[in-house]
């Protein structure tokens, strides 16, 4: 009977290693698949880390650019507004120089204009002072010729003092008659212009 017992103890023996050996093994393959999913939820992880970098770099790259597109659009805005503003004072200018130019031109032509006024005006008070000496000499004249040859006439014919009366009035219409004869004689100022 101690064999049997010893046969059932070495069995047990056994048996308890062979468990502990399973169990053993049931732990490192535990282990290891603990280890394996923490490779590969830190794999996962880095990829992920990975992807969020590249997307991250990928952003920036994008913002880059599209911070770089606003930039040159800014500028290109400014440098039209600038040309726009150029061109605008330039224009003002040049219609400031025209103004001026005008301005310049017509206060010119007024003072020609007026000066030649002056000048017709002068020249044509000259003539009408001219013609007026010329017809009051010549109807001086003619006066104090009818003047000398009334009394003449009185004394020839004897006749009363009341006729002179009349050849009074014939003396004072003579030389409205021959006044035309004496403009004829002296230039006009229609005849100057045509001499000048």
């Amino acid at each position: 009977m101690a064999t049997r017992k010893t046969t059932k103890q070495t069995e047990l023996q056994q048996a308890g290693k062979q468990l502990s050996n399973a169990a053993k093994a049931v732990g490192t393959a535990v282990s290891h698949k603990f280890e394996a999913m923490g490779d590969a939820m830190s794999a996962g992880v880095a990829k992920a880390k990975k992807q969020v970098a590249a997307k991250k770099a990928e952003a920036k790259r994008d913002w880059s650019s599209l911070v770089k597109a606003a930039e040159a659009k800014v500028k290109q805005s400014q440098a039209q507004l600038k040309k726009a503003g150029d061109d605008a004072r330039k224009s003002v200018l040049a219609a400031e120089k025209k103004l001026e130019a005008t301005k310049r031109s017509t206060s010119k032509k007024l003072a020609a204009l007026q000066a030649s006024a002056e000048r017709y005006a002068k020249a044509h008070l000259k003539a009408v002072e001219k013609e007026a000496a010329a017809l009051k000499k010549a109807v001086t004249g003619k006066i104090a010729a009818v003047k000398k040859a009334a009394p003449a006439k009185v004394a020839a014919k004897k006749a009363p003092t009341k006729k002179v009366a009349p050849v009074k009035v014939a003396a004072k219409q003579a030389p409205a008659r021959k006044a035309a004869p004496v403009k004829r004689a002296g230039k006009t100022p229609a005849a100057r212009k045509q001499a000048s």
